[in-house]
């Protein structure tokens, strides 16, 4: 069984056991975490539907923090000195999927 999920302004597949990485969520490691179901399937049954999707939950606990890869901005202008670098990295949520009920 996999679920297509809302995480973090994404979608993502999971199934029991995956662990995956979103936007910054709030809580400590070991904290259960609540995700959207999009979509459901199970063997040959997919659900869609939203009256059913409303019931289904998926539940996922929280492994701990992590960051993203470093990107690198630069700005450059020609012919006046005028450099500039600055890094970022994103603020990111390991979580483990637990639970899919239907």
């Amino acid at each position: 069984m996999y679920a297509i999920v809302r995480a973090g302004g994404r979608q993502e597949k999971v199934s029991v056991g995956d662990v995956l990485l979103v936007d910054k969520m709030a809580g400590q490691p070991g904290d259960p975490v609540e995700l959207t179901p999009l979509l459901l399937v199970d063997g040959g049954v997919v659900t869609s539907d939203s009256d059913a999707l409303a019931k289904a939950s998926v539940t996922a606990e929280v492994v701990g923090a992590a960051k993203g890869p470093k990107i690198t901005i630069m700005k450059f202008k020609n012919k006046t000195g005028y450099r500039k670098r600055q890094g970022h990295r994103q603020p990111l949520t390991q979580v483990k999927i637990t639970g899919i009920d239907a």
